[in-house]
């Protein structure tokens, strides 16, 4: 039997920078992502929609109608919902309204609003959420706000609902709904199926517009371009084209009611030319009559938190004397310390694994959840991390930090960058070298460095894992598995030069989380000779240099670098599903363009780890960090009784803390 080889359907590129470029499309709603406001409200959204929405004589024209409309004192509590980069927050702000929160799910559009904010002493709070599920208590707004056409854009009519039912909860009594949308009966008849327009003197747009099949959402593809570059975007969204009747029904469905249609907005822009959704607005307000919501009392009494830890009885081959030492024992003194000034909670704790089934049957009704630190392993076994979690699972207990699936995923290092890739994070070039290979290909150039596919806390990266030649990967590779016992499969990737950064999240993206500062490794006082690695000696061997001389600094990255190491932590932390706290490593090439080394789930909890380093830089205390990781982990468990899933979870609640 002859065999045919089928090559993939080739996608153009086009430009210098060789985006790929679909070409003529015969159906828009069929490249149309589900989740496509994901990665749209960005620098380039801004560049080509800033006749609009950077223009700030529209925004206070608006703004003096949106005013007019609330008829509010200026000290009353206002989110404005889908805030983007803020401007109608920011100009309210400037006429002395005093009590405002922005909120959007654009990493990238909420700092921007932070800044602008920032520049002028203004003071508002921004944040990222689901506008879905909003991170805010029954009854806490005067006003919610939806302006500048930033309702529609969900998947399902339900998921919209969804939002006018939030904004109904957050709401107080006689609380007042302003929403200023597309009007979806001029766009049905109106829009323009092509345009295009010089958005400055390099870049320009070209659009292509369409119904979709059951003509209640238009689907929307821009293509720019730079006159030097060629194409630099070619991305598809869609509106859900909403009529006044339709908002109405809906409204009424949500228990509002005084709904009032006010004048419509007719769109202007600077460049006077299309102005797609923009063009025509709906705004309609509407009243929240409802009673208070009533006060559910406060648990009263202490929390009472198992602390679940690695054995010290055990062996543990991952330390050098393969036993804990003083210095473990002065971790968890420190760590015992730290907890005992949280407040409100009352720590047990459980290190002896040959009871510890027996200890958490006998104490699972006594207990409100456990602190997961066993980052050791069952048995100290630190392939057995996952049965920890797999065990209070089974028992019903709710714990902290990630869960087996989790944790099984981001031990395997290759997994992960099968992972890493498929959602589009950069990864450095590697191969595969199983325990029974006697020999390899080698596809990458040196150097590189030989790592422990399946390993933590650095095992088995020493400086002899970095090789320059074929005789010194062979000698790494040996040492690997000599020196450290280690008989299973070798990830071998090519050893980046530039920095290596982490970074660290506490929380549960995508609904509400904190950034920790970024750090990078300084390896200025390293000895010349040897390689810039934070592995085995720095972490383990007190007389390495690594050990005395490498130091944890802020990061100094370009912005945009910064951006897309977080947002690229994001992707991954939703993506293998870890929880309450993470860290992310990675590193420079020699471009500057960053690559994923590891995801920690369940990272080092220790008062000199790399978590700890972050939060100092932050100001925050280790006892702090560490209620920081519990508050994370009761909101989540809280939560998980009540929860719905979501069809396309978005937003979120993101706090990044400057240095």
């Amino acid at each position: 039997m002859n065999k045919q080889i089928v090559r993939p359907p080739q996608i153009k590129k086009n430009g210098k920078n060789g985006h790929p470029n679909l070409g003529p499309v015969d159906d828009l709603e069929m490249h149309l992502n589900p989740d496509w406001w994901r990665k749209i409200f960005n620098s380039m959204y801004l560049r080509t929609d800033a006749d609009v929405v950077e223009d700030r004589q529209i925004t206070r024209n608006e703004v003096e109608i949106f005013i007019s409309v609330l008829n509010t004192g200026k000290d009353s509590a206002i989110l404005d919902l889908a805030c983007g980069q803020g401007r109608h927050s920011i100009e309210m702000a400037r006429q002395d309204f005093s009590n405002i929160t922005g909120l959007d799910r654009s990493h990238y559009l909420i700092r921007k609003a932070k800044s602008a904010a920032n520049q002028e002493n203004l003071k508002i709070t921004f944040k990222e959420g689901d506008a879905r599920k909003l991170p805010f208590p029954a009854d806490t707004f005067d006003v919610v706000m939806i302006l500048g056409n930033s309702f529609g854009y969900f998947e399902s009519n339900e998921d919209d609902m969804m939002v006018l039912n939030e904004v109904f909860r957050v709401l107080k009594p006689e609380g007042i709904f302003l929403i200023d949308v597309a009007d979806g009966s001029f766009l049905r008849e109106r829009f323009l199926p092509r345009s295009w327009e010089w958005i400055d003197k390099k870049y320009f747009v070209c659009r292509e517009r369409s119904l979709a099949k059951d003509n209640e959402r238009l689907i929307s593809r821009e293509v720019i371009s730079h006159v030097e570059k060629g194409i630099v975007v070619d991305q598809f969204y869609a509106e859900r084209l909403y009529t006044t009747e339709m908002l109405i029904d809906m409204f009424k469905k949500s228990g509002y009611k005084n709904i009032t249609i006010h004048d419509k907005i007719a769109g202007s822009s600077t460049r006077n030319q299309d102005l797609g959704m923009m063009e025509r607005r709906i705004i309609m307000s509407a009243k929240v009559l409802k009673e208070w919501t009533p006060v559910k009392a406060k648990r009263t009494g202490e929390k009472n938190v198992a602390v679940l830890m690695g054995d010290p009885g055990k062996p543990d081959i991952i330390k050098p004397s393969n036993i804990f030492d003083d210095d473990d024992f002065i971790t968890i003194d420190k760590l015992k310390i730290s907890l005992s000034r949280i407040q409100g909670t009352r720590f047990t704790y459980f290190n002896s694994h040959n009871t510890l089934f027996n200890d958490l049957v006998r104490n699972r009704y006594k207990i409100d959840y456990v602190f997961n630190l066993c980052d050791e392993g069952f048995n100290n076994e630190a392939r057995k991390e996952l049965h920890i979690p797999a065990l209070l699972e089974l028992l019903g207990i709710p714990y902290s930090g990630s869960g087996p699936q989790s944790l099984a995923y981001c031990y395997d290092k290759s997994l992960i960058r099968g992972v890493a890739k498929e959602i589009g994070v950069p990864v450095a070039e590697a191969f595969f070298v199983r325990s029974e290979d006697t020999v390899f290909d080698l596809n990458i150039d040196f150097p590189v460095i030989a790592k422990p596919n399946f390993a933590d806390s650095s095992y088995g990266i020493t400086k002899k894992s970095v090789a320059n030649s074929i005789e010194e990967l062979n000698d790494a590779i040996l040492k690997i598995r000599h020196d450290f016992g280690y008989e299973s499969s070798i990830l071998v990737e090519e050893f980046l030069t530039g920095k290596e950064i982490s970074v660290g999240i506490i929380g549960n993206p995508p609904e509400s989380y904190t950034v920790l500062p970024v750090i990078e490794e300084d390896y200025s006082m390293l000895p010349p000779d040897l390689p810039k690695i934070c592995g085995y000696e720095a972490k383990w061997e007190p007389d390495s240099p690594y050990f005395n001389l490498l130091r944890s600094i802020p990061a100094e990255l370009p912005e945009y670098v910064e951006k897309q190491i977080i947002e690229n932590c994001v992707k991954l932390f939703t993506r293998l599903e870890c929880r309450d706290y993470c860290r992310f490593d990675f590193r420079l090439n020699g471009s500057g363009a960053p690559r994923l080394l590891e995801v920690n789930p369940n990272p080092g909890w220790c008062w000199d780890g790399h978590m700890a380093k972050m939060g100092r830089l932050a100001n925050i205390s280790y006892s702090r960090l560490l209620e920081m990781i519990l508050q994370a982990a009761e909101q989540r468990i809280a939560q998980s009784k009540t929860d719905v899933p979501l069809t396309n979870p978005i937003r979120r609640e993101v706090t990044s803390l400057p240095v």
